[in-house]
This record gives structure tokens, C-alpha cells and sequence, in this order.
């Protein structure tokens, strides 16, 4: 199947080159230069996918990606990003992006994160399997602490997934088929990611998942340890989901992973 993607980027030789490697890759590529032109193109052709620029003049990146996400236009979204610091990179996940890449990067980058991105619109809510411990798939570990998988977090503590595949743990509510969270009354505004990071992590909950474990099942890709895009992300779920005077449920287990409890 071959999959149309959105490019919009104002460097010229860094668009051209891309267009060229998209191409090669066998996508179907529409190349754009500006905020405008992507805006426009976006709802002519409604691509597969929008690799998509921040810095741009007129309308820049972060603008394409909140226009489409007002207008409820889920397309997935790579953004590519000359600026390094955590905020820029919450800026662009704040927007409605699905992910992003920082400039220079490798192209074969660029493919691993567009194919994550494609496998996960046709794909079902991460971590399908029933039952708490599932996501770490067969090869995982089971040794406390180990980095091949999961690994069990103090005390007893479970989720429950109904038939109707809502998942519940601690006061969250995840309902997967309508993508829609809620922590006690509160509903959640999520992101694509967000949303599939907190699914997996509720699904295990009282379980360690660690950080290839966490890349596998969302990303499909492990970008190895010295990406910082796993942080950054769990970063901001807690931003939506700990909020100040609740009790902390997504906890880092240092040098492990991440688990979801309720201390």
C-alpha cells in the first residue's frame, strides 16, 4: 500500500532532499513550502501523514497543527524541529503533534518514526492484550528491576479492562474505542501519543515497564538511550493527568522505567 504524505518544510534543499528520499522510500509525496500551502493542501488531498516544519514563514508549523486539530482532523503529525530545549518540544506536542523529530537528523529517523506513525492508525489501542503485565510482550523479563521487559512494582495492584474495552485503574478512565481519558470527573485532553502512553501504562498498571518496552509499543522503533522523546512525554502526561492536590499515579522507577500506581 502505498501512503501519501504532506511535506512542508521552507528549506529548500532540506524539502527537495526529502522529497527525493520520501519518494525512493515509495511514499507519495506532496511537498509545500510554507504554513499556508500546507493548511491548504491538507484539506485538498487529506494525506496519510504530515511531515511538518515549525519554523515557517507566514503561518509557521505549530499554527498548521492546531488549525487541523480545531477543525478535529486526526492525521498524524511529525513535526521537524530545529529547536532542542524541553519547552519548544512541549510547544509542538501542546499543538496536537504526534511526534517530532530535531534537526539534523538521519533520514532513516524520519522513516522509523513515520512508519510508527502509519502502524498506529491502522493498528488497534496499544497494549490490546487482557490483563495487567500483557505489554511487555513474550521475550519480556521478569525479573524486578530488569531491562528486557516488565518487571513487577511493590504491593498488589491491578487494572480492570471491561468487555467494552474501557480500561480502568486507580480513579482513570480510558476508553479505548472512542479514544477518550478521564481521571475521576475530569476528562482528559490527550494527544494520540498521550493517550496510547496512558492506555499502556494503565493496562500494566502496578507493573514497571521499561524504556524499550515503552518505544516498542508505541513507537515501534527503540531510539536508543540517549533520546530524550520518552521523557518528554511522560513529562507532559503528567501535566494532564497529576495534577496539583491529586495523588500521583505515573511514577519513574530510575534507570528501569515508568509504572502507574497509586502510593
Amino acid at each position: 500500500m502505498t501512503h501519501s504524505v504532506l511535506l512542508a518544510e521552507d528549506d529548500r534543499p532540506i524539502r527537495t532532499a526529502l522529497e527525493r528520499a520520501l519518494t525512493l522510500e515509495g511514499y507519495r509525496v506532496t511537498a509545500v513550502a510554507d504554513g499556508i500551502q500546507a493548511l491548504a493542501a491538507a484539506h485538498r488531498e487529506r494525506p496519510d501523514v504530515i511531515l511538518l516544519d515549525v519554523m515557517m514563514p507566514g503561518i509557521d508549523g505549530l499554527q498548521v497543527c492546531q488549525v487541523l486539530r480545531a477543525e478535529q482532523d486526526r492525521t498524524p503529525i511529525l513535526m521537524l524541529t530545529a529547536r532542542v530545549e524541553t519547552a519548544d518540544r512541549i510547544a509542538g506536542l501542546d499543538a496536537g503533534a504526534d511526534d517530532y523529530v530535531v534537526k539534523p537528523f538521519e533520514v532513516e529517523e524520519v522513516f522509523a518514526r513515520l512508519r510508527a506513525l502509519l502502524r498506529r492508525t491502522t493498528a488497534g489501542p496499544a497494549g490490546a492484550e487482557d490483563g495487567a503485565g500483557a505489554a511487555a510482550g513474550p521475550d519480556a523479563a521478569e525479573e524486578p528491576g530488569g531491562t528486557g521487559g516488565a518487571a513487577e512494582a511493590g504491593g498488589a495492584y491491578e487494572s480492570r479492562v471491561a468487555d467494552s474495552g474501557v480500561v480502568e485503574a486507580a480513579d482513570l478512565r480510558i476508553d479505548g474505542p472512542s479514544r477518550r481519558a478521564w481521571r475521576g470527573e475530569r476528562e482528559l485532553e490527550l494527544t494520540r501519543t498521550e493517550f496510547e502512553l496512558l492506555e499502556l501504562l494503565a493496562r500494566n498498571a502496578g507493573i514497571v515497564l521499561d524504556h524499550s518496552t515503552i518505544y516498542d509499543r508505541i513507537w515501534g522503533y527503540d531510539f536508543g538511550p540517549g533520546s530524550k522523546n520518552l521523557a518528554v512525554y511522560v513529562g507532559y502526561l503528567r501535566r494532564k493527568v497529576d495534577v496539583p492536590g491529586s495523588r500521583p499515579l505515573i511514577h519513574t522507577v530510575r534507570g528501569v522505567g515508568y509504572v502507574l500506581r497509586e502510593d
